[in-house]
């Protein structure tokens, strides 16, 4: 009687630490490669109301990603320019309420084009142009798929 609660113990000890170990079709999180990266909360970023920068980018497909919040822009105005590539959009901003039954909350996105398709490597000019509202807070990164 005692081995067979011995190796009942043993059984499920071993069960426990597959379980702990195995991976089960969890979803892999692949690591984000962010290309650039910019947080415009000072107005001083600002030059005549646009801010202005350059970065080196590969040839490959990109998306852009906003953290935004209610104070950003309402209307976020991108253009991207380099020897073989030239993109321009202009992003609205897009709030969404959901209730929680005790409280509503809203989470920010902007709404526009978001994926790039970089023919070559190349220096880009980014241009953004927040209309006026040099205070509202946003931080955008352009991410390799």
């Amino acid at each position: 009687m005692k081995k067979g609660v011995l190796w009942t113990i043993i059984v499920a000890i071993s069960f426990v630490v597959m379980l702990v170990f195995l991976d089960f079709g969890q979803p892999e999180f692949k690591k984000t490669d962010i290309i650039y990266h910019v947080t415009l909360a000072n107005p001083d970023l600002y030059k005549e109301g646009v801010f202005a920068d350059s970065f080196t980018i590969q040839k490959g497909e990109y998306l852009f990603r906003f953290v935004p919040n209610g104070d950003s822009p309402e209307i976020l105005s991108i253009t991207l320019a380099g020897r073989s590539f030239s993109f321009s959009e202009d992003f609205e901003l897009e709030g969404n309420s959901h209730e929680t039954g005790i409280s509503v909350y809203y989470t920010w996105d902007y709404i526009g084009e978001k994926r790039l398709s970089i023919p070559a490597e190349q220096e880009l000019e980014i241009l953004i142009n927040p209309h006026g509202n040099i205070q509202g807070p946003v931080s955008l990164d352009i991410i390799k798929m």
